[in-house]
């Protein structure tokens, strides 16, 4: 699956349109070993338009028309016996854009400081609801019990990025020779390395690695994570699930990323990566590249 399309928003009152092209890819395999495929994906083009269609205003007045594009990413890794983590990826999504639609005041350009508060506020309170509908549909289901996901999604307008994350999926950004993780794993391994109890290469943290702190639908007191970036010209977004991030280092990845001639090729050559490595749990990839048009990051 792969989009190629452009963003565009205002940078300020007046000022022209900041223009972002994008190229969008995706994949998800099931892995070597999982019967089924727990992890689910989803990339929407949200916006808004107006346009100039017949007026005897004069020339200049008026822009011939006024759209604001942007995209959303959402990557989440099922848990659960059976067919409950499945459930609960599909579910996690399905009703999170649900809420987005039934939202009556989008707010679409982060210009003002205030309109940056709502989209962050608005994020966090709606992991919390996508929770509380996850644990209601497992106490309402007997064979569901217990079932959770990760949830980690981003939202791209013009040069705005925000991302909202819980679980151990997580978010990359490739900007030149910088490859940074966004996100932060929600495992008790990386509570221990926080703690300062423990390094990343000690026994002790990789065998806690798997074990989450916090999932939608067991989020407890826990807080998502929820972030605002600037995107650059040539910045490469990517969200994955630990399928991939098991299998494949971090240098790997950023090798293929910088390499990669599209968004679709980086994704199906890091999950044949994944594959090659052994492949044991479910792989997820979607990778957006952005490409300033206008000369201004």
């Amino acid at each position: 699956m792969s989009i190629r399309d452009e963003l565009s928003v205002r940078d300020g009152f007046g000022e022209a349109w900041t223009r972002l092209e994008v190229d969008v890819g995706a994949l998800s395999h099931q892995g070597h070993v999982r019967e089924n495929n727990e992890d689910s994906y989803l990339v929407m083009k949200f916006g808004r338009s107006l346009e100039n269609v017949l007026t005897n205003l004069d020339d200049g007045l008026l822009e011939h028309s006024y759209a604001m594009n942007g995209y959303g990413m959402f990557v989440a890794d099922g848990m659960g016996g059976l067919a409950a983590g499945e459930v609960a990826s599909r579910l996690a999504l399905s009703k999170l854009i649900d809420l987005l639609v039934e939202t009556s005041d989008w707010t679409l350009s982060l210009r003002r400081h205030k309109d940056a508060t709502t989209v962050l506020e608005r994020m966090t309170e709606r992991f919390f609801q996508i929770d509380e509908i996850v644990k209601k549909e497992a106490d309402r289901d007997v064979t569901l019990q217990g079932m959770g996901t990760t949830l980690t999604v981003a939202g791209a307008l013009g040069n705005d990025l925000v991302i909202g994350h819980v679980g151990d999926s997580r978010a990359y950004l490739l900007r030149g020779e910088s490859f940074k993780q966004l996100t932060t794993d929600h495992t008790l391994a990386q509570a221990l390395i926080d703690a300062g109890v423990a390094n990343p290469d000690d026994p002790a943290s990789r065998s806690m690695r798997h074990v989450l702190t916090a999932a939608v639908g067991s989020l407890g007191q826990g807080e998502p994570q929820v972030q605002r970036f600037k995107l650059s010209d040539g910045d490469q977004l990517l969200l994955c699930t630990d399928g991939l991030t098991e299998m494949v280092d971090d240098a790997t990845i950023a090798t293929v990323l910088r390499r990669a001639k599209s968004s679709q090729g980086a994704c199906d050559e890091l999950v044949n990566l994944a594959l090659a490595g052994g492949g044991t749990d479910n792989i997820t990839v979607v990778l957006t590249h952005f490409t300033s048009l206008d000369g201004r990051g």
